[in-house]
């Protein structure tokens, strides 16, 4: 405890006051600096619960269902191979890396998409999976089930964009982060 005694002398008062209110000042200034305002265009990380969950896939445009097809934990390898590094260039390309998770029990959330450019009338084609730890988005993509689908991070695709051009632009990394997805399965 901080015990401090003054003179009632006007001036020392007076310095006292304005000491006070400068540091309240600065720390509300620094406090706010540290968070992302809303209107910056931060994107908000927290998946603590299904409401955040939900969220943060709207922020990018996203219509999914509201329950999830699966949840499992999967275990991060400590030592990435080939279709790992594959799947996190993409985490890489959207500013996360599962390089920091390494060997960390993780959640995974998937869900059905409503609203992906050219399969709105084909349920359950389109999934988005979501890599969750201590209630913080890690990672994750937006996938095809088909034979021959697509992968890719969480941007929305551009509407004038057909799904075959999707397809083309994902072609190299389908094979491997197809594989990746399987992996993620065994923990």
């Amino acid at each position: 405890m901080f015990v401090y005694a003054v003179k009632s002398s006007r001036l020392k008062l007076i310095a006292l006051i304005l000491l006070v209110a400068a540091a309240v000042i600065a720390t509300v200034y620094v406090s706010r600096n540290d968070t992302p305002a809303a209107n910056d265009g931060a994107i908000s990380l927290k998946a603590g619960n299904e409401r955040e969950l939900l969220a943060f896939f709207s922020q990018f445009g996203w219509k999914v269902d509201e329950e999830p097809v699966e949840v499992t934990e999967i275990i991060i390898p400590n030592e990435f191979d080939e279709v790992y590094e594959a799947y996190n260039d993409i985490q890489k390309k959207q500013n996360l890396d599962l390089n920091l998770y390494s060997g960390k029990r993780v959640k995974r959330w998937t869900y059905s998409v409503k609203n992906y450019p050219g399969y709105e009338s084909k349920p359950n084609y389109i999934q988005a999976n979501i890599l969750v730890y201590e209630g913080m988005v890690i990672g994750g993509d937006i996938c095809s089930v088909e034979l021959n689908g697509f992968m890719h991070g969480f941007d929305f695709p551009e509407i004038q964009e057909s799904t075959e051009a999707v397809t083309e632009t994902t072609a190299s990394t389908t094979t491997t982060t197809t594989a990746a997805v399987t992996n993620l399965n065994t923990p």
